[in-house]
């Protein structure tokens, strides 16, 4: 039998909903052929408990649950279709929230000074990443926070492409997150990236002088009609500000600090020389 599946995040209310009706359709269907939910269980592989939990919305099935389940009640692809909105709901919703904004954006800078900035990251640095955390997360919390730091890449693939700029710190690409290959992945992604025509990528020498982002990451998104988000760990905390005056306080800092960067081809040579170190 199949392990338990996750459960919905209580303070996302359409993803608390979208559960809800997919688990009340599922039970509708199975009684409607007459199946008790343990039989049912059996059928498609999971436990009678679990089949409760998600007929009751209080867990997310999984695709391999909702693709077994159409074919068991003969829904003819119905039940199936239901994936392209439970998917959404597997990503926390800040996360959604995030990808939502980056996906609207005509611009997106991000200065990452701790670790390889989420959008960069290769499934295998991710997982390695999202792992170390204490107190550790499920291994299927760490798959779901994986895809959904993953999906948020699709941004790389829009048309018309997002003018996009990335400053890293030295320290976290010489760290080997997840073990050398791992590693060697992750600067290879990080030179692939570079390459793109619509993106700069910036390294900060760890010898540098000190700049405005030592205290925090800083992520600035603008949007066609001249709107613009943006978080600062340090001096807002990671919240979204808007306001004008506190938007030019960010920009101020996220300027200087490409500034004092490396210039993208030194970056890309010194990438490549940290490759070549192994």
């Amino acid at each position: 039998m199949s392990v338990d599946g996750e459960t919905v995040d209580p303070d996302d209310e359409w993803g608390v909903a979208v559960i809800a009706t997919v688990g009340r359709q599922l039970k509708l269907r199975r009684e409607a052929v007459g199946m008790r939910a343990g039989e049912f269980g059996e059928a498609v592989g999971y436990g009678e408990d679990l089949v409760y939990k998600i007929e009751g919305g209080k867990r997310i099935p999984r695709q391999e649950y909702l693709d077994r389940a159409d074919e068991v009640l003969g829904a003819g692809g119905l039940i199936s279709a239901a994936w392209e909105d439970v998917k959404k709901v597997r990503y926390p919703k800040k996360v959604r929230e995030l990808a939502k904004l980056e996906g609207q954006a005509v611009e997106i800078g991000v200065y990452e000074c701790n670790i390889v900035a989420g959008l960069l990251q290769t499934p295998e640095h991710a997982r390695a990443v999202i792992s170390a955390a204490q107190p550790p997360y499920s291994p299927d919390d760490v798959e779901r926070m994986v895809a959904a730091r993953l999906a948020r890449q699709s941004v790389f693939e829009r048309d018309p492409a997002p003018s996009i700029h990335f400053v890293l710190e030295e320290a976290p690409l010489r760290r080997h997150v997840g073990g050398t290959m791992v590693w060697r992945q992750q600067l290879e992604r990080l030179l692939e990236v570079g390459r793109l025509n619509n993106v700069t990528l910036q390294v900060m020498p760890t010898n540098s002088d000190p700049h405005p982002g030592l205290d925090g990451r800083i992520e600035l998104l603008k949007f066609p009609d001249g709107t613009a988000v943006g978080r600062s760990d340090g001096r807002f905390n990671g919240r979204p500000v808007s306001d004008p005056k506190q938007l030019r306080i960010l920009e101020l800092r996220y300027g200087t600090i490409r500034a004092q960067a490396l210039p993208p081809r030194e970056t890309s040579a010194f990438i490549e020389q940290l490759l070549g170190e192994t």
